[in-house]
């Protein structure tokens, strides 16, 4: 099921809104290649806070 900036996982509720749509978008692309959704949202998450140090506002 592809996420969206107004449904997603209750994990990514925490997350500052620039890093959550970055989770998303990781997340839908990880699901796309068929990864599990559990295993797709901790590889979402985790990608999307390094990508927010390597990208300041």
């Amino acid at each position: 099921m592809p996420w969206t900036n107004g449904d997603y996982p209750p994990s990514m509720k925490n997350l500052d809104t620039r890093v959550r749509h970055k989770a998303i978008e990781i997340a839908n692309a990880l699901l796309d290649e068929g990864y599990e959704e559990g295993r797709a949202i901790s590889i979402a998450t985790a990608k999307a806070e390094e990508w927010d140090k390597d990208h300041p506002k």
